[in-house]
Protein backbone atom coordinates (compact mmCIF):
# COMPACT_ATOMS: atom_id res chain seq x y z
CA UNK A 1 0.00 0.00 0.00
CA UNK A 2 1.53 3.45 -1.15
CA UNK A 3 0.44 6.22 1.54
CA UNK A 4 -0.14 9.65 0.34
CA UNK A 5 0.91 12.51 2.56
CA UNK A 6 0.44 16.45 2.87
CA UNK A 7 3.54 18.32 4.03
CA UNK A 8 2.48 21.39 5.29
CA UNK A 9 5.94 23.47 5.54
CA UNK A 10 8.36 23.55 3.20
CA UNK A 11 11.03 26.02 4.83
CA UNK A 12 14.30 24.62 6.48
CA UNK A 13 13.31 21.23 7.72
CA UNK A 14 10.66 20.74 5.50
CA UNK A 15 12.74 19.54 2.30
CA UNK A 16 14.75 17.25 4.62
CA UNK A 17 11.42 15.41 5.60
CA UNK A 18 10.12 15.51 2.12
CA UNK A 19 13.20 14.06 0.77
CA UNK A 20 13.33 10.87 3.23
CA UNK A 21 9.53 10.17 1.82
CA UNK A 22 9.87 10.82 -1.73
CA UNK A 23 13.10 8.01 -0.88
CA UNK A 24 10.87 5.30 0.71
CA UNK A 25 8.46 3.09 -1.39
CA UNK A 26 5.84 3.48 0.94
CA UNK A 27 4.67 7.12 0.37
CA UNK A 28 3.93 9.78 -1.95
CA UNK A 29 3.69 13.29 -1.50
CA UNK A 30 0.40 14.02 -3.13
CA UNK A 31 0.35 18.05 -1.60
CA UNK A 32 2.95 20.54 -0.02
CA UNK A 33 1.68 23.65 1.36
CA UNK A 34 3.33 26.70 2.34
CA UNK A 35 2.74 30.63 3.06
CA UNK A 36 5.50 31.68 1.16
CA UNK A 37 5.68 32.28 -2.75
CA UNK A 38 9.27 31.03 -2.34
CA UNK A 39 9.13 28.49 -0.66
CA UNK A 40 6.49 27.39 -2.94
CA UNK A 41 8.29 27.95 -6.18
CA UNK A 42 11.22 25.78 -4.56
CA UNK A 43 9.01 22.85 -3.71
CA UNK A 44 7.86 23.16 -7.65
CA UNK A 45 11.44 22.68 -8.95
CA UNK A 46 11.89 19.84 -6.48
CA UNK A 47 8.12 17.95 -6.69
CA UNK A 48 6.73 19.06 -10.06
CA UNK A 49 4.16 16.27 -9.58
CA UNK A 50 2.58 17.48 -6.29
CA UNK A 51 -0.28 19.44 -5.34
CA UNK A 52 0.77 23.29 -4.40
CA UNK A 53 -1.16 24.94 -2.18
CA UNK A 54 -0.75 27.96 0.44
CA UNK A 55 -3.67 27.15 2.80
CA UNK A 56 -3.78 23.54 4.09
CA UNK A 57 -7.26 23.67 4.33
CA UNK A 58 -7.76 23.19 0.75
CA UNK A 59 -6.32 19.80 1.14
CA UNK A 60 -8.87 17.23 0.38
CA UNK A 61 -8.77 14.91 3.57
CA UNK A 62 -9.90 11.90 2.60
CA UNK A 63 -7.22 11.61 -0.13
CA UNK A 64 -4.13 11.64 2.52
CA UNK A 65 -2.95 8.80 5.18
CA UNK A 66 -0.14 11.30 6.83
CA UNK A 67 0.01 14.72 7.40
CA UNK A 68 3.32 15.78 7.89
CA UNK A 69 3.73 19.74 10.21
CA UNK A 70 6.88 21.42 9.03
CA UNK A 71 5.65 24.89 10.65
CA UNK A 72 6.97 27.30 13.16
CA UNK A 73 6.29 25.71 16.89
CA UNK A 74 2.83 28.00 17.72
CA UNK A 75 0.59 26.54 15.01
CA UNK A 76 1.53 23.41 15.86
CA UNK A 77 -1.68 22.92 17.54
CA UNK A 78 -3.84 23.84 15.83
CA UNK A 79 -3.21 22.07 12.57
CA UNK A 80 -2.69 19.01 14.45
CA UNK A 81 -6.12 19.88 16.05
CA UNK A 82 -7.46 19.69 12.40
CA UNK A 83 -5.78 16.76 11.19
CA UNK A 84 -6.18 14.63 13.45
CA UNK A 85 -9.71 13.63 13.35
CA UNK A 86 -9.55 12.07 10.09
CA UNK A 87 -5.67 11.01 9.49
CA UNK A 88 -2.25 10.24 10.95
CA UNK A 89 -0.29 13.02 11.94
CA UNK A 90 3.62 13.96 12.20
CA UNK A 91 5.16 16.91 13.88
CA UNK A 92 8.39 18.59 13.88
CA UNK A 93 9.71 18.72 17.03
CA UNK A 94 8.76 20.00 20.07
CA UNK A 95 5.29 19.25 19.59
CA UNK A 96 4.05 21.64 21.55
CA UNK A 97 5.51 24.37 24.35
CA UNK A 98 3.26 23.05 26.95
CA UNK A 99 1.69 19.69 28.55
CA UNK A 100 -1.77 20.57 28.17
CA UNK A 101 -1.72 21.07 24.37
CA UNK A 102 0.23 17.45 23.88
CA UNK A 103 -2.51 15.81 26.16
CA UNK A 104 -5.34 17.41 23.98
CA UNK A 105 -3.53 16.08 20.81
CA UNK A 106 -2.71 12.49 22.48
CA UNK A 107 -6.82 12.32 23.63
CA UNK A 108 -7.93 13.60 19.50
CA UNK A 109 -5.99 10.69 18.01
CA UNK A 110 -6.82 8.37 20.60
CA UNK A 111 -10.49 9.15 20.21
CA UNK A 112 -10.35 8.52 16.03
CA UNK A 113 -7.94 6.09 15.96
CA UNK A 114 -5.06 7.69 14.40
CA UNK A 115 -1.56 7.58 15.08
CA UNK A 116 0.62 10.49 16.34
CA UNK A 117 4.47 10.63 15.69
CA UNK A 118 6.87 13.35 16.53
CA UNK A 119 10.57 14.14 14.53
CA UNK A 120 12.44 12.75 17.25
CA UNK A 121 15.08 11.86 14.48
CA UNK A 122 17.97 10.92 16.82
CA UNK A 123 15.71 8.00 18.67
CA UNK A 124 15.80 6.34 14.96
CA UNK A 125 19.64 6.52 14.78
CA UNK A 126 21.90 3.49 14.77
CA UNK A 127 23.90 4.75 16.87
CA UNK A 128 21.66 5.91 19.97
CA UNK A 129 20.19 2.33 19.37
CA UNK A 130 23.54 0.66 19.71
CA UNK A 131 23.96 2.21 23.51
CA UNK A 132 20.19 1.27 24.16
CA UNK A 133 21.42 -2.12 23.54
CA UNK A 134 24.49 -1.80 25.62
CA UNK A 135 22.28 -0.15 28.54
CA UNK A 136 19.79 -2.81 28.91
CA UNK A 137 22.62 -5.71 28.58
CA UNK A 138 25.09 -4.08 31.57
CA UNK A 139 27.80 -4.84 29.54
CA UNK A 140 29.85 -2.50 30.71
CA UNK A 141 28.01 -2.44 34.23
CA UNK A 142 25.80 0.31 35.47
CA UNK A 143 25.31 3.77 33.62
CA UNK A 144 26.88 6.21 35.79
CA UNK A 145 26.63 9.54 34.41
CA UNK A 146 25.99 11.39 30.94
CA UNK A 147 27.58 14.61 29.82
CA UNK A 148 25.95 15.97 25.97
CA UNK A 149 26.76 18.80 24.29
CA UNK A 150 24.48 19.90 21.88
CA UNK A 151 26.04 23.56 20.03
CA UNK A 152 25.15 25.96 16.71
CA UNK A 153 21.70 26.06 14.97
CA UNK A 154 20.07 28.65 13.39
CA UNK A 155 18.57 31.03 15.33
CA UNK A 156 14.58 30.65 16.36
CA UNK A 157 12.03 33.31 17.45
CA UNK A 158 9.52 30.69 18.08
CA UNK A 159 11.00 28.97 20.69
CA UNK A 160 14.43 29.01 22.69
CA UNK A 161 17.30 27.07 22.63
CA UNK A 162 16.31 24.49 24.82
CA UNK A 163 12.71 23.79 22.92
CA UNK A 164 14.84 23.16 19.85
CA UNK A 165 18.16 22.13 20.82
CA UNK A 166 17.10 20.66 24.44
CA UNK A 167 14.28 18.14 22.87
CA UNK A 168 16.90 16.40 21.10
CA UNK A 169 18.44 15.03 24.57
CA UNK A 170 15.58 14.90 26.25
CA UNK A 171 13.25 12.18 23.83
CA UNK A 172 16.98 10.75 24.24
CA UNK A 173 16.97 10.31 27.62
CA UNK A 174 13.32 9.21 27.64
CA UNK A 175 13.67 6.61 24.97
CA UNK A 176 17.47 5.21 26.65
CA UNK A 177 16.30 5.36 30.26
CA UNK A 178 13.97 3.42 32.29
CA UNK A 179 14.34 5.99 35.26
CA UNK A 180 12.57 7.73 37.37
CA UNK A 181 13.45 12.01 37.17
CA UNK A 182 14.14 13.13 40.70
CA UNK A 183 15.56 16.69 39.95
CA UNK A 184 15.72 19.45 37.55
CA UNK A 185 18.30 22.26 37.91
CA UNK A 186 18.93 24.58 35.26
CA UNK A 187 20.34 28.02 33.85
CA UNK A 188 19.08 29.43 30.44
CA UNK A 189 20.61 32.84 29.19
CA UNK A 190 21.61 34.95 26.36
CA UNK A 191 24.88 34.94 25.14
CA UNK A 192 24.18 37.65 22.18
CA UNK A 193 20.95 39.97 21.48
CA UNK A 194 18.30 37.20 20.63
CA UNK A 195 14.66 37.32 21.06
CA UNK A 196 14.86 33.59 23.24
CA UNK A 197 17.09 32.32 25.43
CA UNK A 198 20.35 31.03 23.46
CA UNK A 199 21.63 29.24 25.49
CA UNK A 200 21.11 26.47 28.40
CA UNK A 201 23.24 24.51 31.73
CA UNK A 202 20.88 21.86 32.27
CA UNK A 203 21.46 18.76 35.11
CA UNK A 204 19.53 16.12 35.39
CA UNK A 205 19.13 13.76 38.66
CA UNK A 206 17.75 10.51 38.13
CA UNK A 207 17.35 7.73 40.86
CA UNK A 208 19.99 5.30 40.70
CA UNK A 209 22.10 7.90 41.21
CA UNK A 210 22.64 8.55 37.77
CA UNK A 211 23.49 12.15 36.90
CA UNK A 212 22.97 14.32 33.29
CA UNK A 213 24.63 16.53 32.42
CA UNK A 214 23.21 18.91 29.24
CA UNK A 215 24.94 21.96 27.50
CA UNK A 216 22.62 23.53 24.38
CA UNK A 217 23.54 26.58 22.44
CA UNK A 218 22.40 28.04 19.29
CA UNK A 219 26.03 30.66 19.37
CA UNK A 220 29.34 28.34 18.29
CA UNK A 221 31.36 28.85 15.72
CA UNK A 222 31.33 24.83 15.36
CA UNK A 223 28.36 22.13 15.15
CA UNK A 224 28.66 20.34 18.23
CA UNK A 225 26.67 16.74 18.60
CA UNK A 226 28.52 14.66 21.31
CA UNK A 227 27.02 12.46 24.28
CA UNK A 228 29.44 10.85 26.43
CA UNK A 229 27.89 7.71 28.20
CA UNK A 230 29.97 6.63 31.64
CA UNK A 231 29.74 3.31 32.39
CA UNK A 232 31.33 1.61 35.35
CA UNK A 233 33.58 -0.10 33.03
CA UNK A 234 33.43 2.02 29.84
CA UNK A 235 32.95 5.53 28.67
CA UNK A 236 31.12 5.72 25.14
CA UNK A 237 31.69 8.92 23.23
CA UNK A 238 28.65 9.25 20.82
CA UNK A 239 29.46 11.91 17.81
CA UNK A 240 26.48 12.06 15.56
CA UNK A 241 28.82 14.87 13.38
CA UNK A 242 31.32 11.72 12.35
CA UNK A 243 30.27 10.73 8.89
CA UNK A 244 30.90 6.79 9.51
CA UNK A 245 32.72 5.57 13.39
CA UNK A 246 29.97 7.86 15.00
CA UNK A 247 30.82 5.73 18.39
CA UNK A 248 34.04 5.38 19.80
CA UNK A 249 34.22 2.98 22.98
CA UNK A 250 36.76 3.51 25.49
CA UNK A 251 36.64 0.20 27.90
CA UNK A 252 38.89 0.56 31.43
CA UNK A 253 41.97 -1.72 31.64
CA UNK A 254 41.76 -3.60 34.93
CA UNK A 255 45.22 -2.69 36.22
CA UNK A 256 45.00 0.72 35.41
CA UNK A 257 41.81 3.00 35.43
CA UNK A 258 43.63 5.43 33.69
CA UNK A 259 44.28 3.43 30.50
CA UNK A 260 41.78 2.66 27.81
CA UNK A 261 41.09 0.35 24.62
CA UNK A 262 39.62 1.92 22.10
CA UNK A 263 37.23 -0.45 20.32
CA UNK A 264 35.19 1.26 17.22
CA UNK A 265 31.72 -0.77 17.01
CA UNK A 266 29.72 -1.74 13.72
CA UNK A 267 26.59 0.34 13.40
CA UNK A 268 23.92 1.12 11.21
CA UNK A 269 24.92 4.92 9.92
CA UNK A 270 21.93 4.96 8.16
CA UNK A 271 20.07 8.71 8.09
CA UNK A 272 17.58 8.58 11.20
CA UNK A 273 15.01 10.54 9.36
CA UNK A 274 15.09 7.54 6.74
CA UNK A 275 14.52 5.35 9.27
CA UNK A 276 11.94 7.62 11.35
CA UNK A 277 9.81 7.35 7.89
CA UNK A 278 10.34 2.97 7.55
CA UNK A 279 8.85 3.07 10.86
CA UNK A 280 5.77 5.70 10.34
CA UNK A 281 4.89 3.28 7.20
CA UNK A 282 5.18 0.48 9.39
CA UNK A 283 3.07 1.99 12.03
CA UNK A 284 0.32 2.79 9.68
CA UNK A 285 0.36 -0.91 8.10
CA UNK A 286 -0.04 -2.01 11.73
CA UNK A 287 -2.37 0.64 12.93
CA UNK A 288 0.13 0.15 16.04
CA UNK A 289 3.07 3.01 17.83
CA UNK A 290 4.70 1.52 19.78
CA UNK A 291 7.60 4.15 20.50
CA UNK A 292 5.13 6.97 21.25
CA UNK A 293 2.49 4.94 23.79
CA UNK A 294 2.61 5.64 27.26
CA UNK A 295 2.51 9.01 27.11
CA UNK A 296 6.10 9.42 25.78
CA UNK A 297 5.52 12.72 24.13
CA UNK A 298 3.66 13.99 27.34
CA UNK A 299 6.33 12.95 29.07
CA UNK A 300 9.32 14.69 27.24
CA UNK A 301 7.26 18.44 27.15
CA UNK A 302 6.48 17.91 31.14
CA UNK A 303 10.59 17.52 31.65
CA UNK A 304 11.13 20.58 28.83
CA UNK A 305 8.26 22.57 31.00
CA UNK A 306 10.24 22.05 33.93
CA UNK A 307 13.88 23.44 32.62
Amino acid sequence: MINNIALIGYGYWGPKLARNFHNSPKFNIKYIVDKSKNNINKAKLDFPLSILLNDFKKIKKDTINLVVISTPTKTHFSIAKYFLKFTNVLIEKPLSLNSKDVFTLEKIAKKNKNLLFVDYPFIFSGSINYIKKIINSKKYGPLKEIESFREQAPIRSDADVVWDLGVHDISILKYLLNLKLNKVNALKYNTINTSKKDTAYINLHYQNNLKVFIKNSWISPTKIRLIKFKFRNAIIFCDENEPIYKLKIFTRSKNNKNNYKLELPDIDISEPLSKLVYYIGHCIQKKQNPIFKNNFNLQITKILEKI
